[in-house]
């Protein structure tokens, strides 16, 4: 039960060289993955962690062994935050930054493609801002997956003509 198969130095060498093989495929498919899950994206995570199981544990069923997994991808969680908390560079590689999606009540249509997102999405995340395209300022995907709606500011001028109204 906690007698070792596979050298744990091997368990380890393997755990990193999986989560840095996952890390980069999550991040090169996009924001979507992992902001706004649909039920096939959360398909193809639940598949994704039966698919690299193996990978990971060379045929190592001992309780040592998962839990020398466990502790590998959780100090690689660790570091990678650690990381990201201290270098832009970093937190740019690895959580991305966000992309304008558009300005001035006007969508750009060729960002959305490239993002793979739809004008649906856009209008929802319009709608649950309570904004009308017209009344867009800016529009954001952050690097979590959620898209950030930002009203135009009202100029002077028209709370002058709000207040002189009579």
């Amino acid at each position: 039960m906690f007698e070792l198969d596979t050298p744990w130095w091997e368990l380890v060498v393997r755990a990193a060289l999986v989560f840095c093989a996952l890390l980069l495929m999550v991040r090169v498919s996009g924001r979507r993955t992992i902001g706004q899950f649909t039920p096939f994206d959360l398909l193809v995570v639940m598949l994704l962690s039966e698919a690299v199981t193996g990978s990971l544990t060379a045929g190592e069923e001992s309780v040592s062994g998962g839990l020398i997994l466990a502790a590998t991808l959780v100090c690689l969680n660790m570091g990678a935050a650690w990381l990201t908390s201290r270098s832009k560079i970093m937190s740019d590689a690895l959580d991305g930054t966000a992309v304008l999606l558009g300005r001035n009540g006007k969508i750009f249509k060729d960002v959305l493609k490239k993002c793979r997102l739809s004008d649906t999405e856009v209008s929802e995340a319009l709608r649950e801002a309570d904004c009308k395209l017209e009344e867009m300022g800016h529009v954001y995907l952050e690097a979590d997956g959620n898209i950030t709606i930002q009203k135009k500011e009202a100029s002077h001028s028209d709370d002058e003509k709000g207040t002189n109204k009579r």
